[in-house]
């Protein structure tokens, strides 16, 4: 039987470097590693330009050119007789090949040197398995293929939620139920922070809510900014987590505002999948495995219906509690208050809140926490809408309108789980209330 391109999806992984082979228009043979190969189609493959000159003139000179693919499982060889059929410098296809380089560049501090030039398209004319006299070691069974009835399942179920929280949380069991990793994150796009915030957590010891990823850079903010799903397939050979806001050692949430990046020890695999709305990237649905080679064309597939899934559902679940009318909630009496006063410092320079000198939060959902609680101490209410959280908010961070809820969300989490004295409650669509376990003292700083 001949071989196929689709027989060699595990050679397109990046995990073992591939040749090229050219020569000259005389003849003059020369060789050269390569950093990416992508399969375009059935009888396509494209090969990322960061070839040496000598490599880049053969080609054009002489089209006919050699490409050797290594089986990253099994280490099998595969000779591929191509040849040139052009050259690209844009399109969904250089976007693609650019964002995979600019990822596994990021991962090794070299973003400013490789820099995708271009992406040349070649014709496979055949495969060929190069004869080994050894045998080659066996892989490890695969897991099995996606089951489709339980990812249309998992689909609806996220369809079902009308609640930030909800529809985040049912994106995880789909990816740990229908897929079976049990490590993921969700982050959710800030532009006023210009970052990317874990706002969905499962696997971790340490959740990582409200740690940060920059938008700049690095695999997840690549997949951001590009639109594109981006994978690593094998991590032994990268440095891990270059792009993440980390802390210094010693260092702690108090004295930093910052929230440390959950990580898998021995990640080998990881894959960020962005969260797209009508064109819009709402946030990155991030997952790693110790396995290397842990996510095929099948899982990327998945996922990317499941993140797009949830992104729709995040942006129906805004417009409705932006839309719903304040009404009238029923009294629920207040826990049991306290003697002592719970101490409240805001920061203005960046939202952050500390409680009881422990720090919560900061950015949007800090400035809507301290909003809350300035209401509740001048006009004695605790029950507040969306709708003029976002009007009081909105002057001076426009983008709230777009993610309230999201950020809501973070908020009601970081509270809960720092086991604070006051919590966020949700109490209808659009509304929430204010909770606390005593007297509130506010403090604001510059």
């Amino acid at each position: 039987m001949s071989l196929r391109l689709s027989d060699l999806s595990a050679c397109f992984e990046g995990v073992i470097p591939s040749i090229i082979a050219t020569a000259s228009a005389d003849g003059a043979p020369n060789i050269s590693y390569l950093s990416h190969v992508v399969r375009v189609d059935g009888e396509h493959v494209a090969l990322s330009n960061q070839f040496f000159a000598k490599t880049a003139a053969n080609v054009r000179a002489n089209p006919k050119v050699t490409l050797m693919l290594v089986d990253g499982l099994t280490g099998d060889q595969f000779l591929l007789d191509i040849s040139f059929v052009r050259s690209i410098d844009a399109g969904p296809l250089f976007d693609r090949i650019a964002g995979q380089l600019a990822a596994s560049s990021a991962q090794v501090g070299m973003s400013d040197v490789m820099r995708l030039r271009s992406a040349d398209v070649f014709r496979v004319r055949g495969i060929e398995k190069v004869p080994s006299p050894v045998a080659a070691t066996a892989p490890a069974p695969r897991r099995a293929p996606v089951d489709l009835p339980a990812l249309a399942d998992a689909i609806r179920a996220i369809g079902r939620q009308a609640e930030a929280g909800a529809i985040i949380d049912s994106l995880l069991c789909g990816v740990q139920q229908v897929l079976g990793y049990a490590n993921a994150l969700v982050l959710i796009h800030d532009s006023h922070r210009q970052s990317l915030i874990t706002t969905g957590s499962i696997g971790y010891e340490n959740s990582g809510l409200g740690s940060e990823i920059v938008s700049a850079g690095g695999m997840i903010g690549a997949a951001a900014a590009s639109g594109q799903t981006i994978k690593v397939s094998d991590m032994s050979r990268v440095r891990r987590f270059g792009e993440a806001i980390g802390l210094e050692a010693g260092a702690t949430e108090n004295t930093t505002r910052t929230v440390v990046f959950p990580q898998l020890p021995m990640a080998m695999s990881q894959i960020a999948v962005p969260m797209v709305t009508r064109g819009v990237v709402a946030g990155v649905l991030f997952i790693e495995s110790t396995e290397r080679l842990a996510f095929s064309e099948e899982d990327a597939a998945a996922l990317d219906i499941l993140a797009g899934q949830a992104a729709n559902a995040l942006r129906a679940s805004e417009g409705e509690a932006a839309a719903a009318e304040a009404g009238h909630a029923t009294a629920t009496p207040e826990p049991a208050a306290t003697e002592t006063d719970i101490r409240i410092v805001c920061h203005r320079f960046d939202d952050s809140v500390f409680v009881d000198g422990v720090y919560i939060v900061k950015g949007v959902a800090g400035a809507l926490l301290r909003l809350m609680i300035e209401w509740r101490l001048g006009e004695g209410r605790s029950e507040f809408t969306n709708r003029e959280m976002r009007l009081a908010a909105g002057a001076r961070m426009p983008e709230i309108k777009d993610n309230l809820e999201t950020r809501l969300l973070l908020l009601r989490r970081r509270l809960d789980e720092k086991q604070a004295p006051i919590r966020v409650v949700r109490i209808g669509r659009g509304r929430v209330r204010l909770e606390a376990g005593g007297p509130l003292a506010l403090t604001v700083r510059d």
